[in-house]
């Protein structure tokens, strides 16, 4: 038996994290490892403890907000990192695991805590229609690696 590539494994967990989502958009998952250990996970939605997008507002998702974004949710790389925080869990020096690459806000956040490298699946510019991936972008210019995953999900039984 071949063995998995720590990319491989935290991508799919990424991936499968994402089938948590409640949000009625987009279904997004992270994993934050150091060392190859995952010391965070998250996915995409509104904090704990307020509602279910999809149970609440099943046809439409959440209210927007000014700009158009949702009222609530809070992205799967913010979930991760609040997460690790609470916990007292560093995340200077991880590698972030993410099925959407980082928008600008969630890019600015990384690069503040110290996240090193980040690995991502899909563009959030193809998503989103737009010209480049400013979240890529900016964490190039800063210097934290960035790359998009080219391993192949073997145990990932549906793509979001």
């Amino acid at each position: 038996m071949q063995r998995p590539a720590f990319d491989d494994i935290f991508m799919e967990l990424a991936v499968n994290l994402a089938k948590r989502s409640h949000c009625v958009k987009r279904h997004v998952g992270a994993v934050l490892t150091k060392d190859t250990r995952i010391i965070s996970i998250g996915y995409n939605g509104p904090p704990a403890g307020t509602h279910n997008c999809d149970e609440e507002f099943p046809e439409t998702g959440c209210p927007r907000d000014s700009k158009g974004g949702c009222s609530l949710a809070l992205h799967a790389e913010q979930n991760a990192i609040l997460y690790a925080v609470k916990n007292k869990t560093s995340v200077d020096g991880a590698t972030l695991y993410v099925t959407l690459s980082p928008c600008l806000a969630c890019a600015r956040i990384i690069y503040t805590m110290g996240i090193h490298k980040v690995v991502y699946l899909k563009s959030y510019a193809a998503f989103k229609g737009l010209p480049s991936d400013e979240g890529i972008d900016f964490l190039e210019k800063f210097g934290v690696v960035t790359q998009q995953y080219k391993g192949t999900l073997e145990n990932v039984t549906h793509m979001i």
